[in-house]
C-alpha cells in the first residue's frame, strides 16, 4: 500500500517534537491618564473642599485617574458603578481629552507618575481636583 501524502500519521507525536507554544508579545505602552469634568455640586462635599483649599472660583472641578483601559471605557465603567470613584459616578459629566490626550499611551510606571503630576499641575492652575 502506498502512503497518502499529507495524511495524518497514526502515531502520536512525542512532546519533544510538538510545536512550541507561540511566544508572548509584550503588551507595550497601553496605560492612560484621564481627566473627567465633575459637576459643580461636588463642591458641596466637605471632603472635596478640604482637598482643594486653593481652588479658584470659576475653574472646573475634575477627577484625575489612570487606567489600562481606553479612557472612554473606563469612564463608562465609573458611571455604571463598576470599580467606580463615587465622585465620577455621581458627578462625572464628560472626559476632557484636551488635558490628557498628549500623554497617552504610556507604560504603567509612567502613568502612575503622570496621574500624580497632572493632578498637582491642575491644582496649581486653580482647578478643584480629586485623584483616583
Amino acid at each position: 500500500m502506498a502512503a497518502i501524502v499529507g495524511a495524518p500519521n497514526n502515531r502520536r507525536m512525542s512532546k519533544s517534537r510538538a510545536a512550541p507554544p507561540p511566544a508572548r508579545r509584550p503588551r507595550g505602552h497601553h496605560y492612560h491618564v484621564y481627566v473627567v469634568e465633575l459637576a459643580d455640586a461636588v463642591w458641596n462635599l466637605p471632603r472635596f473642599r478640604r482637598a482643594n483649599p486653593d481652588y479658584e472660583l470659576g475653574k472646573p472641578f475634575v477627577y484625575v485617574g489612570m487606567t489600562g483601559l481606553d479612557p472612554d471605557v473606563r469612564f463608562d465603567k465609573h458611571k455604571a458603578g463598576i470599580q467606580a470613584s463615587r465622585y465620577v459616578r455621581d458627578h462625572g459629566l464628560r472626559l476632557l481629552p484636551s488635558l490628557y490626550a498628549v500623554y497617552n499611551p504610556m507604560p504603567y510606571e509612567a502613568a502612575r507618575e503622570m496621574e500624580v503630576e497632572l493632578g498637582i499641575a491642575l491644582r496649581e492652575q486653580g482647578y478643584g481636583v480629586w485623584q483616583g
